[in-house]
């Protein structure tokens, strides 16, 4: 009989969205689901209610894939499967890009909805391991908080980032861009996304959030950082953020998922 390997951790998590201090609607979606080790944010974009579509979309598409294609090791891989990930880091990336096409045929399907989309930040613990898979599409983001230091796990795929990496604009001058929120990957788009997929090891006092850029555009990494370091539960973290990120503007929806690696 196959004996499953077990884990030192087990994962705490709590979640909270807000719709912020300018928008009517709120169109970010998060998602906390223990029976599956599935965490994420998805920040959905278009007029007139149809980002809360596409978000919801591809959040309810995402957790409907990977329940129903269990990675396993023994199976022979796909042939499009990366053997420099783990089978459950593939199974990750190919339920991101089903939700992808989710989106897209939903605006086929209902001419309302064109134009729609959704980024997207996924935490996964797989089974059995010390491991957190982080993948990305769009400027969702996620951070880890260890030993004190916030360290940012994902690179926005937008186009001041873009613009920050090559020289031409400043941290700063970014964070007041006109063009801030214009992505250059995202579920629903004209072409495949580009999945960016990271699996970190667990460490005792890791700290692990994903967030919606209503969260970091409205505060800096150093504010963030010093708000997970305070004491309290999850539930009050996460309060706390979305309580500073208001009272700076909340000029967007502002969604947050918090893990916390527990001694098994």
């Amino acid at each position: 009989m196959k004996r499953e390997p077990s884990s030192r951790f087990e994962i705490e998590a709590w979640g909270a969205t807000d719709v912020g201090m300018k928008r009517r609607l709120n169109e970010d979606v998060f998602l906390v689901d223990h029976d599956t080790g599935i965490y994420l944010v998805a920040d959905g974009m278009g007029g007139h209610a149809a980002g809360e579509v596409a978000s919801r979309v591809a959040a309810d598409k995402i957790v409907h894939t990977f329940k129903e294609k269990p990675a396993d090791d023994d199976e022979t891989w796909p042939e499009h499967w990366d053997p420099d990930r783990s089978p459950s880091a593939n199974l990750m990336v190919d339920s991101i890009l089903a939700a992808h096409y989710q989106v897209t045929q939903a605006m086929e399907d209902d001419s309302e909805l064109k134009g729609m989309g959704t980024t997207v930040v996924v935490a996964f613990h797989p089974p059995g391991t010390d491991t957190v898979v982080i993948c990305h599409v769009g400027d969702s983001r996620a951070y880890r908080l260890r030993g004190g230091r916030l360290a940012l796990l994902t690179s926005d795929h937008s186009w001041v980032h873009e613009q920050v990496a090559a020289g031409f604009l400043t941290d700063d001058a970014a964070r007041t861009h006109p063009l801030k929120n214009v992505v250059t990957q995202a579920l629903g788009g004209s072409s495949e996304p580009r999945v960016d997929i990271s699996e970190n090891e667990i460490e005792d006092d890791d700290l692990y959030l994903l967030c919606s850029d209503g969260l970091n555009s409205m505060l800096t990494d150093e504010e963030i950082a010093e708000l997970l370091e305070e004491p309290g539960t999850l539930e009050e973290i996460s309060s706390r953020l979305i309580f500073a990120a208001n009272q700076r503007g909340g000029n967007d929806n502002i969604s947050v998922v918090l893990l916390r690696p527990r001694p098994a």
